[in-house]
């Protein structure tokens, strides 16, 4: 449904995308990720046609996202990742303009957005909060109820409360057979709503994984509490990547479990934690160049 072949467009000093390539499939949630300037806008921008590819191709339902550029926006639901508004307009006024622009007739679904982000519309844009103008773009990007969602950063400036109903709305959108593509650089925000992943850094793209198949690429964390100090620093020895502080080591370990335990059994222990590696920690291994 969403394809982006090879995607190249070089802004001069090493800046812009280069030869990004992956796609999405009809009702999947594609999760984004990547440090500031790694080039998720700017791949975005291209599927909504903003920007001319210096080679390669932006499709959407086999159509060229540039030169169909009017057809193509009016399936998106979309929300960018610096939003500007009218200042001068209400909330409501606003809503009301891109609703007549987007050639929306019925707002009740604009209305449920608002009950639900808990928006008070009455507001006039240049007195809103960044949260607030968030929570306005989010109802914007849902209320033509498009069968694709490209969404830049979503819940940036929304309080915790705010970024678990997106979370829900989002899951609940997935079950609808929506197609989504959310940049974000909160992990548990893409763990919670994303069935596939791709990283980008530096314009280029690192990973391209489902998230089943992620998951079975993620370590185990194992936080091993040893009887003593001489133990816990001589099990260190053996495992030169493990972390000791005093009498626990902590041990990343993604091999044959028991070969572990058959080590262990040579210690006395006090305690032992098992829990998995973290989204965050698995990508930022690539980002630091380690091997996984």
């Amino acid at each position: 449904m969403i394809e982006i072949q090879h995607l190249t467009k070089d802004f001069g000093n090493h800046k812009g995308i280069f030869d990004v390539d992956f796609s999405i499939q009809r009702g999947e949630t594609t999760g984004f990720i990547g440090a500031n300037g790694a080039g998720k806008t700017t791949t975005i921008r291209h599927l909504m046609g903003f920007l001319h590819p210096d080679r390669g191709q932006a499709l959407i339902d086999g159509e060229n996202c540039f030169q169909n550029a009017e057809h193509i926006q009016s399936k998106i639901g979309y929300l960018p990742g610096e939003i500007r508004f009218m200042n001068a307009m209400s909330g409501q006024s606003f809503i009301e303009f891109m609703a007549q622009m987007k050639g929306v007739t019925d707002l009740k679904r604009a209305n449920e957005l608002i009950h639900y982000f808990e928006l008070d519309t009455k507001v006039d844009i240049k007195k809103m909060s960044k949260g607030m103008k968030q929570k306005l773009g989010l109802v914007l990007a849902f209320m033509q109820d498009a069968p694709i969602l490209i969404l830049d950063e979503p819940t940036s400036g929304l309080d915790p409360l705010m970024q678990k109903k997106f979370v829900e709305w989002i899951q609940n959108e997935k079950k609808r057979g929506k197609t989504i593509l959310m940049s974000s650089h909160l992990f548990e925000e893409i763990e919670h709503t994303c069935n596939h992943i791709v990283l980008i850094k530096e314009g280029k793209i690192l990973v391209n994984t489902s998230m089943e198949e992620m998951q079975k690429k993620r370590n185990t964390y194992y936080e091993i509490c040893f009887s003593s100090h001489k133990d816990a620093l001589a099990f260190h020895q053996k495992y030169k990547k493990s972390n000791l502080q005093d009498h626990q080591v902590v041990l990343l370990w993604n091999q044959d479990i028991q070969t572990l335990l058959k080590e262990l059994s040579n210690y006395k222990l006090n305690n032992l934690h098992v829990y998995d590696q973290s989204l965050e920690d698995f990508f930022l291994s690539y980002y630091q160049g380690e091997a996984i």
